[in-house]
């Protein structure tokens, strides 16, 4: 039998744990929603610091313009990723169907009278190849990664094939100035990348598309019962995969004036997947943001740059980024089993 001075401390104890466990909670919780929130950015300042520390010439201005323009392509590619990604699935095929449409870019454009109409040629063989993709995960219920494996060698062969297998040059190509051009100082890559990106913010954030992609990527049998279309929803994220591919290919070919399916594209949806999966996009869909892909694109590009800077080798610039992906999916991994236990 306790005496009433020990049932006094043991009831002031138990009151004290219950007040300064609610007290901790919320500390934890906005702790961790600022670590969600800061995602991979303290990682591109480190790679930053770590870089400007072993080049001298990383902290100039006119490498910071070529970082921001080698990352511009990707930042265009990740985007159309991430609204796969968002719904569970993979893209495969983006670096593919990028030189298939830029060889069918270059080719029109070196025609007189259908020269006008590369860039809108680009975009719907993009969007083309995108929308079928879609089409044969929603209704055949094909595997993602079959289908955009498939996608990654067939439309790469057609580029061969539609190329005669060499490259296709115009010196007077007549959108050149998107790849080399400037507005206010600013590359016509970098404004076109950062208007993908707020697009796609507002498509995600603010539109009822947006909500369904994050609700098929969350539950897709959910999201069917709560009267979402499903199968739309898939052909349309590839659709925007695809059509952003197809962008992709006019700023490259603008960049190059030139294009061949050889080896333009070549690894292209590598960085791609890896910046998504950087930027804090899960691997099983439902969970993540536009911002935090563009943050990965950078990470990508400033390891890039800094590799090369430092004289690294292209060897070990592969090794290097293959160990960052593998990297990307295990943080990936990390956050969802941190996630589970709060």
């Amino acid at each position: 039998m306790m005496k009433p001075t020990e049932l006094a401390i043991s009831a002031s104890a138990a009151s004290a744990a219950s007040v300064t466990a609610p007290a901790d909670a919320p500390r934890k919780r906005w702790h961790g929603g600022h670590l969600r929130r800061l995602g991979m950015l303290p990682v591109l300042v480190v790679l930053c610091v770590l870089f400007g520390f072993g080049s001298e010439s990383f902290f100039t201005s006119q490498n910071a313009s070529i970082v921001v323009q080698q990352a511009a392509i990707n930042i265009v590619l990740a985007t159309g990723m991430t609204f796969v990604i968002l719904t569970g699935g993979i893209d495969l095929g983006v670096g593919s169907v990028l030189a298939a449409s830029a060889v069918v870019a270059m080719i029109l454009s070196l025609s007189q009278e259908f020269a006008m109409l590369s860039i809108p040629a680009a975009l719907l063989c993009g969007l083309l190849f995108g929308l079928l993709n879609g089409v044969l995960i929603a209704k055949l219920k094909l595997p993602p990664f079959i289908v955009t494996l498939g996608s990654l060698t067939a439309v790469r062969g057609l580029a061969r094939l539609l190329a005669g297998d060499q490259t296709v040059m115009n010196i007077k190509l007549p959108y050149a100035f998107i790849g080399n051009g400037t507005l206010f100082g600013i590359s016509w890559l970098v404004i076109i990348a950062l208007l993908v990106v707020a697009i796609a913010w507002y498509v995600l954030r603010r539109t009822v598309l947006g909500l369904n992609i994050y609700a098929v990527g969350g539950n897709a049998e959910a999201a069917r019962l709560s009267g979402i279309h499903v199968g739309t929803v898939l052909i349309v994220v590839y659709g925007i995969s695809g059509l952003l591919s197809g962008l992709g290919a006019v700023m490259s070919s603008a960049r190059l004036y030139a294009a061949n399916g050889l080896q333009l594209g070549q690894s292209y949806e590598l960085d791609a997947i890896a910046a998504v999966i950087l930027g804090g996009t899960s691997f099983v869909g439902g969970t993540g943001s536009i911002i935090g892909t563009l943050i990965g694109c950078l990470i990508i590009a400033v390891l890039t740059n800094g590799l090369i800077l430092m004289g690294v080798s292209d060897i070990w610039q592969y090794i290097v980024k293959g160990i960052v992906i593998i990297g990307a999916v295990a943080l990936d991994r990390y956050r969802q089993t941190s996630s589970a236990r709060t």
